[in-house]
């Protein structure tokens, strides 16, 4: 089978890693695959930023339980050591579906390199409060961005998930093939 074909298929959301830190040159490789994401009309407006340094990563996974409700101690990241945030600035007609694909790419690259990922949501809440647009602007990032979504990724602990069956009536054809 075709290697991207095969981590299409194999790829699964991973929500329990162990502590064991990524290389920085794994990360980089993962962040530029994102990069090369499709984008609307070629804007490649998606940014990403990547967060490996534990008090940074335990704050946004602090903010990020907070916002999704949960009991104190939960942590919405599973324990992954570094997390790469992908935002899109709104002012283009594709933002969303821009950083979508660039989520979909990390995950994939993370995949290919032996690392499990899982995209976290509450990334728009999170970029709307206060909290979140001074880390924002302490980056020295302007403009009007949207978060998409945070795109966890470590070594899973444990065994990669099997995948579950796929549900039927997902596909469909022209009644009327032209081959």
């Amino acid at each position: 089978m075709n290697e991207v074909i095969n981590a299409i298929k194999t790829r699964r959301s991973i929500r329990a890693f162990s502590d064991k830190e990524v290389p920085l040159e794994l990360i980089n490789e993962i962040v530029d695959a994102g990069t090369y994401a499709a984008s609307g009309r070629g804007y490649q407006s998606a940014i990403i930023i990547a967060v490996t340094d534990k008090a940074t990563r335990d704050s946004l996974s602090e903010q990020n339980r907070k916002i999704g409700g949960w009991a104190e101690g939960f942590d919405p990241f599973y324990g992954a050591p570094a997390v790469l945030i992908v935002l899109a600035d709104k002012s283009r007609p594709t933002y969303v579906y821009d950083g979508s694909l660039v989520m979909g790419d990390l995950m994939l690259a993370a995949h290919s390199l032996g690392l499990g990922s899982c995209w976290i949501h509450r990334a728009k809440e999170e970029f709307e409060t206060e909290q979140g647009k001074k880390f924002l602007k302490d980056l020295g990032i302007e403009g009007d961005y949207e978060g998409i979504g945070h795109c966890v990724i470590g070594y899973y602990d444990g065994e990669l998930p099997a995948p579950a069956p796929r549900k039927g009536n997902r596909v469909f054809y022209n009644p009327n093939p032209r081959y």
